[in-house]
């Protein structure tokens, strides 16, 4: 028997993005750093670090209004599981040598795999935006 499975990781991804409400948001993104700093440091989680850091710019453009082609459950599981990820005491508490990060990793795992659409979608916005940004001619003030 697995010490997490994709049915405790859908549990847990469920209960967290049905407390999600918009001012949580704000909170996340304020935590990037935490959570990012928490993902570079622990073996399970480091191999999600890009996918996580397009997950936090993704509720960052939803926030700022610029990226609504989203649903909202969407931004909500995603917020879900990267507070999963925040809090140090869930079903395998963080201290827990060895497998502390398993159970964050099939959260972020699992809502991968469920939104993998909008956030290729999001992701190709993206780039043409920044695409269209870069192309954008500059006028020279002398």
């Amino acid at each position: 028997m697995a010490l997490f499975s994709q049915k405790s990781a859908e549990k847990q991804l469920n209960e967290e993005s049905a407390k999600v409400n918009r001012d949580d948001l704000e909170v996340l993104l304020d935590r990037q750093k935490t959570i990012e700093e928490k993902v570079k440091n622990s073996g399970r989680l480091e191999r999600f670090g890009t996918d996580i850091r397009l997950m936090f710019s993704m509720i960052r453009d939803y926030w700022y209004g610029n990226y609504r082609s989203v649903p909202w459950k969407t931004i909500a599981a995603v917020a879900g599981a990267l507070l999963y990820v925040l809090n140090p005491l869930d079903v395998i508490p963080d201290l827990v040598f060895g497998v502390g990060f398993l159970d964050d990793a099939g959260v972020v795992a699992l809502c991968l795999k469920l939104f993998e659409s909008d956030l290729h979608a999001y992701a190709a916005w993206k780039e043409h935006t920044e695409q269209q940004e870069s192309d954008k001619p500059t006028l020279d003030p002398s």
